[in-house]
Parts: C-alpha cells; structure tokens; sequence
C-alpha cells in the first residue's frame, strides 16, 4: 500500500469517527461536561470595575480570612503570601522600576476591586468560583493585610473595597477606546 492511500484512508477513518458521536447521541464531540446554568451564565459576563459597581453583599476582615488563606490559598501562595510556588501576592513594593521587579498585589495592583473579582472569578484554582461573596471578601481582605494596606479588623465590603489606595493606582494608563464596539454585521 502506497503512502498516499494510506493517508487517504486513514484521513476517511477519522472523518467517519469525527461523525460518529452525532450519530450515538453525544451532544458534543467529547460527550464530557455539561450545559451550564442560567445562575452560572449571570456571573460569567459581570465585571467589577475599580468603582466596585457590582460588588454584592457582604463582608468580612483580614482576621476572618486567616484560615481560610491557610486552608485554601496557601498550599500555591505560601503562608506569607511571599513564598509559595506559584504567584506571589505580597512585598515587592518600589520594586517596579528596579532590575528584579515583582508583580504582586501590594506592589502592581492598581485598584483593589480587580483582587476581589480575579479571587471571585478563578480562585481557588482547583475549585474556581466555589467561594461564597463573604469569603472572597474574607480572602481579599487577608492579602490586603500581608500587603499593609489595611489592619487586621478592617471591614472589608463594597463600600470600603473601592476607596482601599493601592500603592500602584496610578501606575497604569487609562486606555480611552470604549470596550465594546457596537457594530451590526452585514446583511448577507
């Protein structure tokens, strides 16, 4: 058998198994996961800008984030904050502009409103989305504290999110474009 009509058959035999999960019923080519829910879909667009428009309810302190910094986040971000294997979240502060910056929430981000969507959006990274408003401002609020930014008893909620001063909040420039583009495609 000859190269091309090897190719040729084996480019039939993957078309055909492509094909094949339509015909078993599958309703996706892996047949894996499942549709999400109409709960999931309303938070998936939302997005907390640095005003803290669409923060929910709720509220917690640094001293209520402990354990669940240590028992969620701490196996990736290390105890500290400054150690752990993966992103680092506190320190570097004034290193921006040095030979060795480092990026982290104390020293890069600009508005601490960004921290509480990214937790609520993709942490903790083996169960993105898992955790309850109260404890991702329970979480927010604990690496507030690593980074000094506020005390250990400071109420963090919607009110008082937005108005934190990261080191860092002017350190970025406002793009002027508008996100979004409404535009309507063309008429066939």
């Amino acid at each position: 058998m000859s190269s091309r009509s090897l190719r040729a058959g084996l480019a039939l035999v993957s078309l055909a198994m492509l094909g094949a999960g339509e015909l078993t019923g599958q309703t996706s080519r892996t047949g894996l996961g499942r549709l999400a829910t109409p709960s999931e879909l309303e938070t998936w667009g939302a997005i907390i800008g640095p005003d803290g428009g669409g923060l929910p309810s709720g509220q917690a302190t640094a001293a209520e984030g402990r354990d669940l910094y240590q028992g969620r986040c701490a196996a990736c971000h290390g105890l500290t904050g400054r150690e752990g294997p993966d992103a680092r979240l506190a320190g570097g502060r004034g290193s921006l502009a040095g030979d060795q910056p480092r990026k982290t929430v104390g020293s890069y981000w600009p508005a601490a409103t960004t921290l509480w969507d990214y937790v609520n959006r993709a942490m903790p990274f083996n169960q993105p989305g898992s955790l309850t408003s109260d404890e991702v401002y329970a979480a927010v609020a604990y690496v507030l504290f690593l980074n000094g930014l506020i005390d250990e008893q400071d109420p963090v909620n919607a009110d008082t999110l937005p108005r934190i001063e990261m080191p860092n909040r002017d350190g970025f420039v406002a793009d002027p474009r508008p996100d979004i583009v409404a535009t309507q495609a063309p008429s066939p």
